[in-house]
């Protein structure tokens, strides 16, 4: 695998990153038992561990609420399509040939095997390998303190706080197959509805009505 050499990475059990590829759509319709969502599982696990800790050391001023803020850009959807593509792992991704998938399901596919590259590289060789290959590929982004995703539930829930305000979220709508969902919130201060916002999840969705109540709520 070019990847590898890509990393000078020297596998024992090469098995393990082909896995780390294989949407559950291809191994189905090609009757494998695997596929990368467990190694996805434990990659993200390790990702997370491996952020956390560079960035506790980077900035000794840092709170706990500002190190979970920071270490959501970094390991969001978006951040992981970002390496995946960057670094070309989205090229050795296989899913299924009949596999109707959207476009957001897709991207969702090339994040998760970012994750599931690490997972697969963590149990290979251990943590100082995925450290390394961190180093090349993510902390980068946060030493450059490129941004992905901005928390507007965390900055609205503080503003709601200081003003003793109530903040709630409550679903307006859902429509769309299982596998593919579009979910609309709304963000109500006071039980008065600010903002609402849509997304393939609630999380998504709420994100999207606290950043329309930042805008329409006059703090």
């Amino acid at each position: 695998m070019k990847l590898l050499d890509n990393f000078s990475i020297k596998p024992n059990d090469t098995h393990l990153y082909e896995l780390a590829f294989l949407h559950e759509s291809y191994s189905h319709e090609n009757g494998l038992s695997e596929c990368y969502e467990r190694l996805e599982f434990l990659g993200d696990a390790v990702l997370d561990l491996v952020v956390s800790e560079f960035l506790y050391k980077m900035d000794p001023g840092l709170n706990e609420g500002e190190l979970t803020r920071m270490r959501a850009n970094f390991v969001c959807k978006q951040a992981l399509y970002a390496y995946s593509t960057e670094w070309g792992l989205d090229q050795y991704t296989k899913m299924g040939a009949g596999a109707e998938l959207t476009r957001r399901e897709v991207d969702s596919v090339v994040a998760d095997v970012f994750e599931s590259f690490i997972g697969a590289l963590y149990l290979d060789l251990g943590l100082e390998p995925v450290k390394e290959f961190l180093s090349q590929t993510v902390l980068p982004h946060i030493e450059q303190k490129d941004v992905f995703f901005y928390d507007y539930k965390s900055e609205l829930n503080q503003l709601c706080d200081h003003e003793s305000l109530d903040l709630t979220y409550d679903l307006v709508h859902e429509e769309g197959e299982p596998h593919n969902k579009t979910f609309t919130m709304a963000a109500l201060i006071n039980g008065e509805n600010y903002g609402t916002g849509s997304g393939g999840s609630k999380k998504e969705a709420e994100q999207n009505a606290a950043k329309m109540a930042l805008i329409n709520f006059n703090f």
